[in-house]
């Protein structure tokens, strides 16, 4: 019995080094993970920073306007200084979603008119959405890409008019003979009338009005799996100006 107890004291001891071992080896990841991501923003706004001469300056103006402010607001009840660290608080949260939108703004900028901008936002929207790209697509690496959520189908098309406008009604209708009665939009990317510039896009698909249930959305995934894809074999995010796109090219003609 006194075997078994000392046994058993053992394995305990053993475990708890265990659990100490695991949780120090979580916090450094966590520790790791943050300092990661610190980094990244440093360098996000060294960028930005060579790109934006006006970042610095507007950055401290929402600062100390924010601070001014709540700082004032406290003069009548003679409680300036206790609403001081509130307002220190607010003005480099203002100054940081300032930063975050201006970098937001720099990125759109250098993706408008690249191929695969649209298909690189698309990518990158917030919410339950179903995002295939190049769905349909041409040698000179025009694209439709499908959106599935709670508004239906949406078809989203980047490339030159000529060509994409009759792309977008192809893929309409092939979609349409499996989706039934669902709505079915469709979005052109660009800077002309009628169309959606690329910085835009995400907050026009979030404003479609919701017309499904997210059952229906799981459905109309399944269905639509079936579709071959026809579509470019476009890049991950936008292509950088002036890349080679032969072998691209050559790839999609293979198709």
């Amino acid at each position: 019995m006194r075997g078994q107890n000392k046994q058993s004291r053992i394995l305990a001891s053993m475990a708890g080094k265990q659990d100490k071992a695991a949780a120090r080896e979580a916090a450094r990841a966590k520790r790791e993970e943050s300092r990661a991501k610190r980094a990244q923003i440093f360098e996000a706004f060294k960028m930005q920073r060579r790109e934006d001469p006006l970042l610095i300056p507007l950055m401290l103006g929402v600062f100390l306007g924010a601070t001014a402010i709540v700082f004032l607001l406290g003069f009548p009840w003679h409680a300036q200084w206790m609403t001081l660290p509130l307002g220190v608080a607010l003005g480099v949260l203002g100054a940081v979603v300032l930063f975050g939108r201006r970098v937001q703004s720099t990125v759109y900028a250098k993706a408008e008119g690249q191929p695969g901008a649209a298909a690189w936002a698309l990518e990158n929207l917030r919410g339950g959405w179903r995002v295939s790209t190049a769905v349909a697509g041409t040698t000179q690496l025009d694209a439709v890409h499908r959106v599935l959520g709670r508004p239906g189908v949406i078809l989203v098309a980047e490339g030159a008019p000529s060509r994409v406008k009759n792309l977008l009604a192809q893929e309409k209708k092939r979609v349409s003979r499996l989706v039934g009665d669902t709505p079915i939009y469709d979005v052109l990317v660009g800077n002309e009338e009628g169309q959606v510039p690329l910085r835009k896009l995400q907050r026009h698909i979030m404003k479609f009005p919701r017309n499904i249930s997210s059952a229906q959305v799981d459905s109309l995934e399944t269905r639509l799996q079936a579709l071959s894809s026809r579509g470019a074999a476009l890049p991950k995010g936008p292509m950088p100006q002036g890349a080679r796109m032969r072998n691209v090219q050559r790839t999609i003609r293979r198709r």
